[in-house]
């Protein structure tokens, strides 16, 4: 029997190894043009095994959605007194945004910015997914924060609004014509004036 970690590490590279094919093939042809019997056949697994990682098919483009969320909600809870929530995912949002440098450039046009700027079906479920990341982030923030339960909802949509920015942007400019490496010249700088706004803004409440 497998060790424990190496069972996991094996499941997290059948899964990179399916959320990748998917998206190179998303790239190719485009959301609704790709069934994920191909997918799977691509990726060289079972279809069975491919539900087993993302359930339904609009997963495969908001696959790391949980994970990202997790992590927002644990900066915010474990954030240092006199700490806005603001500045305490900064790092981590900006981050975010340099990874899209090391993006195959084949790739760039399965991400989910530039699918939801082409799908109005994917542009939905990333409008659905910003909406379930603000609740969460609203429930960290009511949870550390003195603030009125409103005032949380409406700063966990201010911050969700900033990763909803890093997706319409990124769609955009990939729709453009723009590389990985010119988006994020472009976007890091904004998205870092974004952040600095919203840290004054959320100190002061």
């Amino acid at each position: 029997m497998a060790e424990p970690g190496l069972r996991d590490l094996k499941k997290a590279r059948t899964r990179l190894r399916i959320a990748e094919t998917a998206a190179r093939l998303f790239a190719e042809r485009g959301y609704e043009r790709v069934a994920v019997s191909e997918i799977a056949r691509a990726a060289e697994v079972a279809e069975q095994t491919l539900y087993n990682y993302f359930p339904t098919k609009e997963q495969l483009v908001t696959d790391r959605e949980q994970q990202i969320q997790d992590r927002l909600g644990e900066l915010i809870r474990s954030r240092p007194a006199g700490t806005s929530p603001a500045a305490a995912i900064r790092d981590f949002v900006l981050e975010t945004v340099s990874a899209i440098r090391d993006m195959p450039a084949e790739n760039a046009r399965g991400n989910l910015g530039y699918l939801a700027a082409i799908s109005p079906a994917v542009n939905r479920l990333a409008l659905e997914m910003t909406d379930r990341q603000a609740a969460a982030l609203a429930t960290a923030i009511s949870d550390t924060t003195p603030v009125a339960p409103e005032i949380a909802r409406l700063q966990g949509i201010a911050l969700a609004g900033v990763f909803q920015i890093i997706i319409s942007e990124s769609g955009r400019r990939t729709h453009a014509g723009q590389s990985p490496a010119e988006i994020v010249d472009g976007l890091y700088p904004e998205i870092e004036n974004v952040l600095g706004e919203l840290d004054r803004w959320l100190t002061r409440t």
